[in-house]
């Protein structure tokens, strides 16, 4: 099972990339919680170098509020990662994780009609862009 979903942009800029991610997630009515400078991170915890790579902790608060009243451990799953990252070819690529797959290891069927209409919302954020 894959857990993720992802689309490779050819000869586009990380940073307009990175902005186009944000509004297209702002359309689907999420919002970003959390950014983690992977890059940076890594040079600053291990002296190794990256590539630009941002992962952001994207949350629709509507979906969120519907899974933890059904699971209030599911926050553990919270919130949807986002990243964005410049490869080796200077491709961009982004990649959504598929909340559905996050959440298939949680046995509560009430579960899986609100990640798939999730999992729907991030695969339509890859095709905006």
């Amino acid at each position: 099972m894959n857990y993720y979903h992802s689309k490779i942009l050819k000869g586009k800029d990380f940073s307009a990339v990175r902005s186009e991610v944000e509004a297209a997630l702002k359309e689907e009515g999420f919002g970003v919680l959390t950014e983690i400078d992977f890059k940076a991170t890594m040079k600053k915890k291990l002296d190794k170098d990256y590539l630009p790579h941002v992962i952001l902790g994207a949350c629709n608060p509507t979906y969120a509020d519907k899974v933890v009243s059904i699971e209030p451990h599911i926050s553990t799953l919270l919130p949807c990662n986002v990243t964005v990252r410049e490869m080796e070819n200077g491709d961009v690529e982004v990649t959504a994780i598929d909340p559905a797959a996050a959440m298939s290891v949680v046995d509560n069927d009430e579960l899986v009609q609100h990640a798939e209409e999730v999992n729907e919302m991030l695969k339509n954020v890859l095709k905006a862009l």
